[in-house]
């Protein structure tokens, strides 16, 4: 086995080992409903949210700040509201103008009503978004982002326009001072918590 090999291979056996206790503190977090209310305002503050005219939120699953919650303050705000849904590994993007547009889905994920998706207007493409609200497992206070491990928003974000603020939304639990990254990830322009926005300094 060659070094990139086994230096690889520790990369990934330490990402593995983080996200099993991010998850863990993420699980055993208290009020989640009042820190993702509390999380969600500071991000519709932020300069770039009030800048932006259309907004990829994530729906949240399982124990992820929760934003759904949130959404019909965002349908009130003018901005358009846009939300995600996996087809075939990959991430397409619904225009959410209501909350009767969802639906849970398959895995009891809250989703976009399949009979809609094809509607007129309804579908967005990465390069239209001003702005992308990031899930995630573990965050540092660089920006580096660790997500499921399945790479849905890897691969999305390849596809947004540059310069594209990117802004994570975790519990202050999830947020370490440095996590392992590798070359190809990519690094929010802000990580937001129940305790204030984080911004690293080459994002400042």
């Amino acid at each position: 086995m060659s070094t990139q090999q086994t230096d690889a291979n520790a990369l990934q056996e330490l990402k593995k080992n983080l996200r099993a206790q991010a998850h863990e503190r993420r699980n055993a977090q208290e009020n989640k409903d009042g820190l993702s209310e509390i999380i969600c305002d500071q991000l519709m503050a932020t300069p770039e949210y009030q800048a932006a005219k259309t907004v990829l939120w994530y729906v949240d699953v399982r124990s992820e700040v929760r934003t759904r919650n949130h959404f019909p303050k965002a349908l009130g705000k003018g901005q358009k509201v846009i939300v995600p849904y996996c087809v075939d590994g990959l991430l397409d993007l619904f225009h959410l103008e209501s909350m009767d547009e969802l639906s849970l889905g398959m895995y009891r994920i809250l989703e976009p009503k399949t009979e809609l998706r094809d509607q007129p207007g309804k579908r967005v493409y990465p390069q239209d978004l001003d702005l992308v609200v990031v899930p995630g497992v573990a965050f540092d206070r660089r920006g580096g982002r660790m997500g499921h491990g399945f790479g849905y928003y890897d691969k999305l974000l390849e596809h947004v326009k540059p310069g594209t603020p990117l802004l994570a939304l975790a519990f202050e639990c999830q947020v370490y001072d440095e996590i392992p990254v590798a070359s190809h990830d990519v690094f929010m322009n802000a990580v937001i918590t129940e305790k204030g926005v984080i911004r690293p300094a080459k994002n400042a």
